[in-house]
């Protein structure tokens, strides 16, 4: 790709591009010459962004979960940026770290709300671009959507859902030309557990200290590695776990 070349120029489209993950890959891909679409909620974050960046960043600030917004910000979109390759579904939170008898039903539905209905509707918004561009799917998943842990519960369950829907897109969209991978990474260090805590930096600093997390960037490269792989190669699933860390056993409760 020549990136001189306007025409030659492919686009992605992250979601949750304020910070950590999204931020990063926003970072790395328009580094690498492409046209890259940042949306978040956040619009003096993306703002940065777009003025290290240029007019090769283009900042769509909205709530993921506002369908009317979502919809205003693709459809306002330049016609430069109009023709998408690559979308990027980063944006996801977890809230609350109690066991499911004691979680806040809110939170329960604000994950759902974030990461499976609204991904569920800007992936289908955008499939016809894709499909016309023989694109890419990148959806970020978790390991939490295959081993559950204590205080996970929707969490868990939600990734597990972008898991299966990266699969069941992929079975639809056989023969179109589209790939389709999920990114299922273990413990990154970025905002994931403050959000979760309610912005408790002890318990962050404490769970990553010594543990050599996934950086923004490690995950960044993944998606640049995967994203720039021969058009006739899929990677369906891709797990991601730091070296420190590793499967855990099954608990046990004992009597008394």
């Amino acid at each position: 790709m020549d990136p001189t070349n306007d025409e030659d120029t492919r686009t992605l489209l992250v979601t949750g591009a304020s910070s950590g993950f999204g931020a990063a890959i926003a970072r790395r891909f328009a580094a690498a010459g492409w046209r890259v679409i940042a949306c978040a909620r956040r619009a003096e974050r993306l703002a940065a962004l777009a003025a290290e960046f240029g007019e090769s960043v283009h900042i769509a600030a909205f709530d993921i979960r506002d369908h009317a917004a979502m919809q205003a910000a693709l459809a306002g979109l330049p016609e430069r940026f109009r023709a998408i390759d690559v979308l990027v579904n980063n944006a996801g939170l977890a809230l609350g770290t109690a066991p499911a008898q004691h979680a806040d039903l809110d939170q329960w539905q604000q994950m759902i709300d974030t990461n499976i209905s609204a991904l569920a509707r800007i992936t289908r918004h955008l499939l016809p671009r894709l499909i016309e561009r023989r694109g890419l799917i990148v959806n970020i998943s978790s390991v939490a959507a295959t081993y559950p842990y204590t205080g996970g519960n929707v969490y868990g369950a939600t990734k597990a859902f972008v898991t299966q829907f990266s699969l069941g897109l992929r079975s639809d969209l056989h023969g179109t030309g589209v790939r389709v991978t999920s990114i299922e990474p273990g413990m990154a260090a970025t905002e994931f557990t403050l959000v979760r805590t309610g912005g408790d930096q002890t318990a962050s600093d404490t769970l990553y200290r010594g543990a050599g997390p996934i950086t923004a960037e490690d995950l960044a490269d993944t998606v640049w590695w995967v994203a720039n792989l021969p058009p006739h190669l899929n990677v369906n699933r891709l797990e991601l776990m730091p070296t420190r860390q590793s499967l855990a056993g099954f608990q046990i409760a004992r009597e008394a």
